[in-house]
């Protein structure tokens, strides 16, 4: 028989399947941090669990139940909301730093990073604009223009921090959205000469950055300083063969690998789960990341297209980035894997935008069998 489903199942199966998977690998990989201080292992664990997957999932419930329209009627102010929230990280006593970089706000006893609110404001603006431009966005003054307006003003705010990784998984998301939309492939080209003149100036400008690209093309060069976090990553990966060690079972997040429960958690999960476990892990970001694209196709009007596009490849650019650092297939990045690396804010905000997403397909075109 035919009828129409609510929300797009196989695609919220699939959610369901990283979301778990991630929370087994980050509680595998924080047990590394009991060679140190046991009370850092409980209070990560419980930043995840309580304001990560609980809060997400409430975070999630809501915003599947609000109409994906709501955003578009009011896209400048939740873009300006998130900008505004975003730079508070520069207040004295509001923002605070850490490893150099301004990233945080501390409320209360917990801190978040508003930068990820950010990511999702950028794309439901953007969103907007170009649904609202229609068939101008072929132009220059209606399309590339606001693009290259509006990623600077994102790009201005995370740089400054700075935070080159995630304004180059936001800058992924608004170019996607932008093709989406119809952008001629002249002005695409052009962004991708302006963002490789753009990486090289950054590159030029901040030392680190340029150490993660020498590193990058010779990575034994200094296996003990700026190439030490690849080196035991692929020990970790290499050490985990076909079938991996086992579930907890990881040597290398042991006082070895820098940031196990961070930006390096994909290389304790290959480790324990071998190459089989590791290909499963991206096989379901890609059915992921294609089902969210279906989603996006067979939405009812274009603002709900190209929103779920721009969900999707902020998600799916930022997983990929990171497991490419952590395989030595790009350059090293302290970006974390989405739904299971540390970061409460970051799994509550990924956990909100698939809410949307499941919001966006109730109202696919196409009906489905069951």
């Amino acid at each position: 028989m035919t009828s129409k489903i609510k929300i797009d199942l196989p695609f919220f199966i699939s959610v369901v399947i990283l979301a778990l998977a991630g929370f087994l690998i980050f509680n595998s990989a924080s047990l590394g941090l009991l060679t140190g201080n046991g009370a850092t292992y409980g209070s990560v664990t419980w930043n995840q669990t309580f304001f990560g997957l609980f809060l997400g999932t409430i975070a999630l419930l809501i915003t599947a139940r609000i109409p994906y329209t709501f955003y578009k009627t009011y896209a400048f102010y939740i873009f300006l909301a998130t900008i505004i929230a975003t730079l508070l990280v520069f207040v004295p006593h509001i923002g605070f730093a850490h490893g150099g970089a301004k990233r945080w706000l501390s409320i209360g006893s917990f801190s978040l990073q508003p930068s990820e609110f950010l990511k999702i404001g950028y794309a439901i603006y953007f969103s907007a604009w170009m649904a609202t431009a229609k068939d101008k966005v072929k132009t220059f003054s209606k399309g590339f223009l606001p693009f290259l307006l509006i990623t600077a003003v994102v790009g201005a705010i995370l740089l400054k921090q700075p935070d080159t990784d995630t304004f180059l998984v936001a800058m992924c998301g608004g170019l996607a959205i932008f093709i989406a939309a119809g952008g001629r492939w002249r002005y695409i080209v052009a962004t991708g000469l302006i963002a490789i003149v753009g990486i090289g100036i950054i590159a030029l400008a901040r030392p680190y950055v340029m150490s993660r690209i020498t590193t990058f093309m010779h990575p034994q060069s200094d296996a003990l300083g700026s190439g030490y976090q690849i080196q035991q990553s692929m020990i970790a990966l290499g050490s985990g063969g076909l079938y991996g060690r086992g579930y907890g079972q990881s040597i290398q997040k042991f006082n070895f690998l820098p940031e196990p429960i961070g930006d390096s958690i994909f290389a304790v999960a290959g480790e324990e789960f071998g190459f089989i476990g590791t290909t499963l892990l991206i096989l379901f970001f890609v059915f992921f990341a294609l089902r969210g694209l279906t989603i996006a196709r067979d939405a009812k009007d274009t603002f709900g297209r190209l929103l779920a596009v721009g969900i999707v490849i902020l998600i799916i650019s930022q997983a990929f980035i990171n497991i490419g650092a952590m395989s030595n297939i790009l350059p090293l990045s302290g970006i974390p894997l989405p739904f299971v690396s540390h970061g409460g804010t970051s799994l509550l905000i990924t956990l909100a935008e698939v809410g949307i997403m499941l919001n966006i397909s109730k109202g696919m075109k196409k009906e489905k069998k069951v």
